[in-house]
């Protein structure tokens, strides 16, 4: 799965880094508590934290090993929005990007607007009603670090079905696609490619999409051990959403954080 993860990007004429674009570059948790969010994930997967951008309000960069892995943010106390990680798609220009979001019936619920010297980024809903942002990268190219335990391993959009919401990020991003039925999914599931290489899939669950949630992103997490890592989420205050199980790229566990924010802790196998 890392493979999604696995490039620092290229710098083009202007020095700024490239990612090509659909490559998930970033994920994100927007929290209302940022300090207590910070404990909960610092103590789970050893993050330490640095100032980044606010123009959306305080914000911090997690840290592994002093490679920046994700960013979490403060909620204004006024917005009552899902508690959710939400994965940056590249793009080379932002702006035209969300043009093609709009013009494909889905909706842009931020920007785009500048980060600071970092890159330039907007908020975008999909057709399905999924939550996904766009980053053109400056001096910021994205995660640092992949295949390590704490580091953002992969991203699955779960929907009730992937026909219609597939072609879309095909008509945003460039995506080509694999059908790629395993052992722990049915058929409705396609990874989607940048260059011949998986870097994103959508899961349609169809009547087992679960009935408090609509169609959202998923991050997946990389863990040394999934069941110690599942058992530390409950002594830090999170709970367990399905338990440790066997999953098509490893042993996988679905939990959510404090405040309710739900990532799955995955395993590798190979």
């Amino acid at each position: 799965m890392t493979e999604a993860w696995g490039s620092t990007g290229q710098r083009d004429g202007t020095g700024a880094v490239r990612r090509t674009p659909g490559t998930p570059t970033w994920v994100s948790l927007m929290a209302h508590g940022l300090a207590t969010t910070q404990e909960f994930y610092g103590a789970l997967f050893g993050w330490e934290f640095r100032p980044g951008p606010e123009q959306l309000g305080p914000y911090v960069r997690a840290l592994l090993d002093g490679h920046e892995v994700a960013g979490i943010g403060q909620l204004p106390p006024d917005h009552h929005l899902p508690i959710a990680w939400t994965p940056y798609l590249a793009s080379d220009d932002v702006d035209a990007t969300a043009e093609s979001v709009r013009h494909l019936c889905g909706t842009i619920g931020v920007g785009p607007l500048d980060a600071g010297p970092a890159g330039r980024m907007a908020i975008a809903v999909d057709p399905a009603g999924a939550v996904f942002g766009i980053w053109q990268a400056a001096e910021h190219p994205g995660a640092a670090l992949a295949g390590e335990p704490g580091t953002p391993a992969w991203n699955e959009l779960v929907t009730p079905e992937t026909a219609g919401v597939v072609k879309f990020y095909e008509a945003v991003f460039g995506y080509t696609e694999e059908t790629a039925p395993s052992a722990d999914v049915d058929s409705d599931y396609v990874t989607l490619q940048v260059e011949g290489r998986p870097v994103a899939a959508v899961h349609g669950m169809g009547h087992d999409m679960p009935q408090d949630r609509g169609s959202h992103w998923m991050t997946y997490f990389e863990v040394a051990d999934v069941d110690e890592s599942v058992q530390r989420v409950t002594e830090l205050g999170g709970r367990v959403v399905e338990p440790a199980r066997a999953g098509a790229h490893g042993r996988v566990a679905t939990v959510a954080d404090p405040e309710g924010a739900v990532f799955t802790l995955v395993r590798s196998e190979g």
